[in-house]
């Protein structure tokens, strides 16, 4: 695989008025790798994302995209060079079908004119192939994808960028909503695209779902970053005191031993 990154940021930064939201922030993901992009809320994740996926133009410092500047207009931009972005709210319709849902503004044709319409059982034999390759059988992708689990709707809106070409798939908070099984099934889905040789940046607070897949974690707090790392130079406990902040573990951890002791004087 190439050595060029997918995509990068170099001393981006981005301000609103006299608000600094981002400032100089570095980083980068090649194919066949996902970086976890880690911080709290207010760290300055959601305007990295907007950034990143052609919402907001950065202020300062640059986008490449297989090491070519971009200046990414809007969100299509974004997404025709290869960059798709799953929010957290993943823009689907309960009520509307699985396939539906996968080719939403995207609808196969047949026909030609006035005869033209969309193409029902070839997207319904997609959306089945698409979901089984990542081991969700859906015996009917006609019912309503609200009935599908948190989980399995996340994976439909991933697997639903992958058939339509991303190079980089960018995801919002995937398993923030999801208990362990769910967030198990989206995190096996990350491998699986990280096999096909995608860059997958996974944005998250939690570094418990993280660490396992990552192979290299951007840390931001208040809008900077805490640095870059490969997954071989830092362990699952410095990233959690990194994104706590080393004071802040030990007071908190101090505090808990005097609840302790102060619960067992009264048993």
């Amino acid at each position: 695989m190439s050595d060029i990154p997918l995509i990068e940021l170099r001393g981006a930064s981005k301000t609103f008025g006299n608000v600094l939201a981002l400032k100089d922030i570095n980083m980068s993901v090649k194919a066949g790798e996902v970086l976890a992009l880690l911080g709290d809320n207010g760290a300055g994740k959601s305007t990295l994302i907007k950034m990143l996926s052609g919402v907001h133009r950065p202020s300062t410092g640059e986008i490449l995209v297989d090491g070519k500047a971009v200046d990414f207009s809007s969100p299509r931009h974004a997404l025709d060079a290869g960059i798709a972005t799953v929010f957290q709210d993943l823009a689907m319709v309960p009520l509307m079908s699985i396939t539906r849902n996968f080719f939403m503004g995207r609808e196969p044709s047949k026909g030609r004119g006035l005869f033209k319409r969309f193409d029902v059982a070839f997207a319904n034999k997609v959306a089945k192939e698409e979901m089984q390759k990542i081991g969700i059988d859906v015996r009917d992708p006609t019912q309503a994808v609200g009935t599908l689990s948190g989980g399995e709707r996340q994976c439909v809106a991933i697997a639903r960028a992958v058939y339509f070409g991303a190079k980089v798939l960018i995801l919002d908070e995937p398993t923030s909503a999801l208990g362990v099984k769910q967030a198990s099934m989206v995190l096996r889905y990350i491998a699986q695209a990280r096999a096909r040789g995608l860059g997958v940046i996974f944005i998250t607070h939690n570094v418990h779902h993280a660490y396992p897949i990552a192979d290299k974690f951007t840390l931001l707090n208040r809008g900077r970053s805490l640095g870059n790392f490969a997954k071989s130079d830092v362990s699952r406990e410095q990233v959690l005191e990194m994104m706590a902040g080393g004071k802040e573990l030990a007071a908190l951890t101090a505090e808990l031993e005097e609840f302790s002791r102060a619960d067992a004087t009264r048993h």
